[in-house]
């Protein structure tokens, strides 16, 4: 389930990547599960890459079943942190300009 959501990041990023480099500014790292992928929402126009990414400004790392909930809008990115369901690492307050980005995917 979270290739199908990470699909649906790809399509936004190159449909819309100039305006969330705008929104996002920084280097995300996904990890979900077995999972990886890299938003880059910082340089040119965005790019995503799966796998690990060079130097993300912020990563996330969750299980899969609670990244599909907080992709669909069914759980709070803060809820999640603050109920141990989300680690994050780097920079956190970059970490908040995920909901929106993960919003023009869906």
């Amino acid at each position: 389930m979270s290739k199908a959501i990470f699909d649906q990041i790809e399509a936004a990023v190159k449909a819309k990547g100039a305006e969330l480099v705008k929104m996002g500014g920084a280097v995300f790292q996904l990890n979900v599960g077995n999972d990886k992928l890299c938003i880059d929402l910082k340089n040119g126009s965005g790019s995503t890459k799966h796998g690990d990414g060079d130097k993300p400004d912020v990563t996330l790392t969750m299980k899969e079943e609670d990244f599909v909930a907080m992709a669909a809008g069914k759980l709070d990115g803060m809820q999640a942190f603050m109920g141990g369901k989300l680690k994050i690492a780097g920079n956190m307050m970059l970490a908040q300009k995920l909901g929106p980005i993960l919003e023009s995917a869906r």
